[in-house]
């Protein structure tokens, strides 16, 4: 059976949704299609689950931290099965409430695994759809790792629906999933072990900050392999051991449980975007213009991990799929996007917007650089924190802040200031003018630039 609708949507997340809306309002026969449950990765399998449990995790940290210092730990410790219970309140019906809403707003919802057949035209369990334009919203999936015993590898959307939390636990890849539910793991008592083949994990973040991150990983007891590369993981009767080389040097790790964080790409395979003449990069996703639109077909558009465009982060799918939907609305627009702030929710987190000094020195821009370490200020002292710091880049010839690096308790929100900043073009003098409320962790600021 053939249908035909003005707009076809791959994928129920942030991005897919937010276009599917805004469309149907405009007037539009709009359907969407996921061969998953409904709501995409954010809300169902990542970030809003993930934060549950470091949020809690986090409660178990600081208590630690300050045990001798007017706590008392006795026997805290986390309830993994409550815990576990608690995110699923929020995850939980999300997936029966979003399709519901689709189908109010009058947007016709599909399941299955959609395909395209032709240009605008896609197959989606046995039906044939067409439509004047396609979406492609599909979000990542977890890259393929060409190692002997990859069945035995578990994805973290398994992990976040643990019901139990394995003794022994090896995270491998040393990305925001290793570095973020290892963290977690570990406060919740479980031995775990991140490898990581480079000498460095979470490349892309200030390198000098990812320092102090890896020496406070390891003093939670993590241990943390670098310039490891695993070989095969294989199952024996105690569990599984996976096997690995730090150059000449054998290593075998013997865990319950190995968890895939060596990172994600976009999920486009498989929807046949050959047949719809969609350019695309397996690394990067479908190549689009300025407009969010499908370079070789003009009809196609994409957002989110599954585009060529910004970072692969929620709030960037979001301000694509605006661009998106005004252009396929007639409102000719061209994506500018502004500082996207990124942040690796570890304990204590670690985030970043702006330039890195390896950028500035790429692009020829003449920065000073404000760096130091911070676990002996009053706002990292007062909660025991003694792994912390900032890095923030000020160009020289105009005074601007260009990019703000911070680790510390609350990063994931000083992190907004300094993108506010950016955006705003204000000097590090703007900031040093302005009057902070203190004690508070935005009154850092002005010391930081």
């Amino acid at each position: 059976m053939t249908k035909s609708f003005d707009l076809v949507i791959l994928g129920t997340g942030a991005g897919g949704s937010l276009v599917a809306r805004r469309c149907r309002s405009a007037g539009w026969s709009v359907a969407i299609a996921d061969e998953l449950a409904f709501g995409g990765t954010c809300q169902l399998r990542g970030c809003d689950p993930k934060k549950v449990l470091v949020g809690v995790a986090e409660v178990l940290d600081a208590i630690r931290r300050l045990s001798g210092h007017g706590v008392d730990r006795g026997g805290a410790g986390i309830a993994w099965a409550d815990l576990a219970r608690f995110k699923r309140s929020f995850t939980d019906g999300v997936s029966e409430r979003k399709e519901a809403s689709f189908i109010k707003d009058g947007i016709q919802p599909l399941h299955g695994r959609a395909r395209f057949v032709g240009p605008t035209s896609i197959e989606v369990g046995g039906d044939r759809i067409d439509a004047r334009h396609v979406l492609v919203a599909t979000g990542a999936r977890p890259m393929d790792l060409p190692i002997d015993g990859r069945e035995h590898l578990v994805h973290s959307d398994h992990f976040l629906d643990l019901a139990e939390l394995p003794r022994r636990i090896a995270f491998l890849g040393g990305g925001f999933i290793s570095l973020e539910l290892g963290h977690v793991a570990s406060a919740a008592g479980a031995e775990v072990a991140v490898v990581e083949q480079m000498d460095r994990p979470l490349a892309g973040f200030d390198p000098d900050l990812v320092d102090i991150l890896a020496e406070r990983t390891r003093a939670m007891g993590i241990d943390l392999r670098l310039g490891t590369e695993v070989e095969a993981i294989e199952r024996g009767a105690g569990g599984l051991r996976v096997r690995a080389r730090r150059g000449g040097e054998s290593i075998a790790l013997d865990v319950d449980l190995v968890v895939h964080g060596a990172g994600r790409v976009p999920a486009v395979d498989g929807l046949g975007l050959e047949a719809a003449g969609v350019d695309f990069d397996e690394k990067r996703g479908v190549t689009v213009n300025r407009r969010m639109q499908s370079v070789s077909n003009p009809a196609v558009y994409a957002v989110g991990d599954a585009a060529a465009g910004g970072l692969p982060l929620t709030p960037v799918a979001s301000f694509e799929a605006r661009v998106a939907a005004d252009n396929l609305l007639g409102n000719a627009r061209e994506i500018d996007y502004p500082a996207q702030p990124s942040v690796v929710f570890t304990m204590p987190p670690l985030a970043a917007v702006g330039l890195s000094e390896a950028e500035a020195r790429e692009r020829g821009v003449d920065v000073e650089v404000r760096c130091e370490r911070t676990g002996t200020w009053y706002s990292s002292r007062r909660l025991g924190e003694e792994h912390s710091g900032y890095k923030v880049l000020v160009e020289k010839s105009s005074g601007r802040v260009v990019g703000a690096h911070v680790l510390c308790h609350g990063a994931e929100e000083l992190i907004n200031q300094f993108a506010i900043a950016i955006r705003a073009g204000l000097t590090a003098a703007d900031l040093k003018g302005m009057i902070f409320a203190y004690p508070s962790l935005g009154s850092d600021l002005q010391y930081m630039v």
